[in-house]
């Protein structure tokens, strides 16, 4: 791979569905990217139908296109992280596992996508086992919400001590590191705890009363996977990724009739 032009630029591959409504997937991933200093590329999974109300449409791409997507990336830009979101189904998950170890030695971060926002199914639930093989033993960094962690781990999430519980299964499964993230456990507080084997770092804010949540779970895994491309140590590149969609939701733009997109702009202006 070639190397960056500059250190500090971070160039990050991005394998994941497009959301044309542009506040989640492909769109979010690669706004983040920029807002933050970064370098994005892509290998585009599938195409979604999609605005604030929710998922009208999927349409896988073909399996082959989204390698050839990767290879051309990698072969020539190169990349010093990876992010993985929408998969769809088994077979996909399997192609982007071999496209991960074809980058061999650039840390991924895993966001393990299996419903949209608004409740549309992104990912088979035969694929689930795939995941659970494929992709967690790979991942530097996975990035599930509790009923993505309940799915891959069978632990039912109530409150921090079950999202802990869970965390450090999915550890014992083979991932690096887990960013578990609270969003949906309920509370007054929202409660996201960065685990690795050596401790845990704990993020925590006031829920907000807002309807403007589309895409954070992929703006905060691209924003994390910037900070490491960039060089930053783990726990920074997470720290800094959690405030940033902090204020990515709190300076919503107000848009759509549903769940509204996040500004990931703000740090541009």
């Amino acid at each position: 791979m070639s190397a960056p032009s500059r250190l500090s630029l971070g160039r990050v591959l991005i394998i994941a569905g497009s959301d044309s409504g542009g506040g989640a997937g492909i769109q979010a991933d690669i706004k983040t990217v920029t807002a933050l200093g970064g370098y994005a590329a892509t290998a585009i999974t599938a195409v979604t139908v999609q605005n604030t109300l929710g998922v009208t449409g999927v349409h896988p791409i073909p399996l082959d296109v989204v390698a050839a997507q990767a290879r051309a990336v990698l072969d020539d830009i190169g990349a010093d992280a990876l992010k993985t979101g929408m998969l769809g189904d088994t077979a996909a998950v399997e192609a982007v596992a071999a496209i991960l170890d074809s980058a061999a030695g650039v840390p991924a971060v895993v966001d393990p996508v299996m419903v949209a926002k608004g409740g549309a199914a992104l990912l088979a639930a035969d694929a689930v086992e795939a995941v659970k093989a494929l992709m967690i033993p790979r991942a530097a960094l996975l990035t599930p919400n509790a009923p993505e962690a309940e799915a891959l781990t069978g632990i039912a999430i109530a409150d921090a001590d079950d999202l802990r519980r869970a965390g450090e299964a999915l550890l014992a499964m083979g991932a690096a590191a887990v960013l578990m993230k609270g969003g949906h456990v309920a509370g007054e507080r929202v409660v996201d705890v960065l685990m690795t084997p050596a401790g845990e770092t704990v993020f925590e804010a006031e829920r907000r009363a807002t309807r403007h949540t589309h895409g954070t779970g992929c703006t905060l895994a691209s924003a994390c996977a910037t900070g490491l491309a960039q060089g930053l140590p783990l726990t920074e590149a997470g720290a800094r990724a959690w405030a940033y969609v902090q204020e990515a939701m709190a300076r919503a733009p107000g848009l759509g009739k549903g769940h509204g997109p996040l500004d990931h702009g703000w740090t541009l202006r």
